[in-house]
């Protein structure tokens, strides 16, 4: 950076009297810090790298004390940044401020394939290091093995799963894989079956991959209980949250197993039964339709893609994608980050590194998916189409979470496509558990609060005991 750019990144620093992501404060005014190999550690392994800041002190509220000597201070920084592997090649700038000399060490970030860069003197596993806010964090085992996947190419879906056995498989769904790409590929059907499983990656060595297992498997949880979904909604913004009439921790509660095509059909069943719905009229025509919480095409690609390009590894195998519903938001979470040099800047326009390539391919052609990497734009185009805020993509440490928002004023909100029928259901008077039972809903307090409260207000429910509406005899019934 010019010495222009230091002095600026000086008054930012003191102004906001903290430091960054990208920013290590480091007093130096006595002599050089003795061990800088975290942070060279947890800079050089972060994209964007970072800069150490010499020549404030932190303890004093961020005042600048300066360097106590420039020159031996760039030289013993330098001599650490030879005791990392690979060696980090810092970057030097000086400035004064107030009679007082600062000093920047800008730290660039390494290629990905070179990742995790460590201390030498700590070795691989313990002298790796990430940066989280302003702190560094030593790499956990999965973090030090995503570098190493990377590195090698080592595609989890495409790993033997001891356990099973063809039986496990649903052989009329693996023959019509088989068949259709004999058909595409004349060539192809030449070879034996044995030598079509193991290139079309449903086999190694005769054992079912994982990918085959989540694709074609009769019961895929029998042998990977944790690759599924598990779905909540919960009463408020934040789980911990409780419905106020029952106390109740989640509205709604499943645990979504099957094969991936299976699970992303079950998991929009459920984001459908759990969705408010609104009644949008056309000033010009009159017409009535009505619009759900979210749109159903961006659920589908949010969900296909949790469950396409997520971690795999026996790091995260017992991490299930998570789908979390709240009154302001829907959260998607995927077990692992993402993958290779992609970026949440670049997510939907570049090509990105694909984790699992076979598990893709297979359900490209089982869901309908299409692996042309469109389905990021598909999210975005969907919410805006229907005027929603833009979804927010976040690579937290260790999962890919996909938030949207609902953007939906709670009075607005209707249950158009379900009231005929409950209130034909309510020609007698139900209670509470009956229309819970009748709607498919599990807690009582969200039937009533989501779908009769709107028909009352509208007249077209009444209530049994009208002057005690938490009445635990309380009934409702058509008006």
């Amino acid at each position: 950076m010019l010495a222009e750019e230091l002095l600026e990144l000086v008054n930012t620093t003191i102004r906001q009297k903290a430091e960054s992501q990208t920013v290590e404060v480091k007093a130096a005014h006595v002599d050089c810090p003795k061990r800088l190999y975290d942070t060279l550690s947890s800079f050089s392994n972060q994209d964007n790298g970072g800069v150490l800041l010499f020549g404030l002190d932190e303890k004093q509220n961020f005042k600048v004390v300066g360097v106590y000597d420039l020159q031996d201070l760039q030289k013993k920084v330098t001599e650490q940044c030879n005791q990392m592997e690979p060696q980090v090649r810092a970057v030097f700038t000086i400035a004064e401020v107030d009679g007082l000399p600062v000093c920047s060490a800008e730290i660039p970030a390494i290629d990905l394939s070179e990742r995790p860069c460590y201390y030498k003197g700590a070795g691989r596993m313990r002298g790796s290091y990430i940066r989280v806010g302003d702190a560094d964090l030593p790499m956990t085992d999965y973090e030090l093995y995503s570098y190493e996947a990377f590195r090698k190419h080592l595609h989890d879906d495409e790993r033997p799963i001891q356990r099973a056995s063809l039986s496990a498989l649903n052989q009329d769904a693996v023959q019509r894989y088989l068949l259709e790409r004999r058909v595409e590929r004349p060539g192809f059907g030449r070879l034996d079956e044995a030598q079509q499983e193991e290139m079309l990656n449903i086999t190694r060595e005769g054992v079912p991959t994982l990918a085959a297992v989540l694709n074609f498997g009769i019961y895929p949880q029998g042998y990977l209980p944790q690759l599924g979904i598990t779905a909540i909604v919960v009463p408020g913004k934040e789980i911990g949250e409780t419905a106020q009439e029952d106390s109740a921790r989640f509205l709604d509660n499943k645990r979504i197993e099957g094969t991936i095509a299976e699970m992303v059909e079950e998991a929009l069943t459920f984001c459908k039964r759990n969705m408010k719905v609104r009644t949008i009229i056309d000033p010009q025509t009159g017409r009535r339709t009505d619009q759900t919480e979210y749109p159903i095409n961006a659920l589908r690609e949010a969900i296909l893609n949790a469950l396409i390009h997520r971690d795999y590894s026996s790091y995260t195998e017992g991490t299930p994608v998570q789908l979390d519903f709240f009154a302001d938001r829907l959260e998607i979470h995927s077990p692992g980050g993402l993958y290779g040099r992609t970026t949440v800047e670049q997510l939907g326009r570049s090509r990105p590194d694909l984790r699992n390539p076979a598990l893709a391919v297979m359900a490209e052609i089982l869901t309908d998916a299409e692996n042309r990497y469109s389905g990021i734009p598909t999210i975005r185009q969907a919410m805006a189409d229907c005027g929603l805020p833009e979804p927010v993509f976040e690579n937290r440490r260790g999962e890919f979470v996909v938030t949207l928002y609902n953007g939906m004023d709670a009075a607005e909100t209707s249950t158009a496509s379900t009231q005929p029928d409950l209130i034909s259901f309510c020609s007698v008077p139900r209670t509470r558990q009956e229309i819970a039972e009748f709607l498919g809903i599990k807690t009582p307090s969200y039937a009533i609060r989501q779908y009769v409260m709107p028909l009352l207000e509208a007249g077209k429910l009444k209530m049994t005991i009208p002057d005690r509406p938490g009445s635990p005899k309380q009934t409702y019934y058509r008006a």
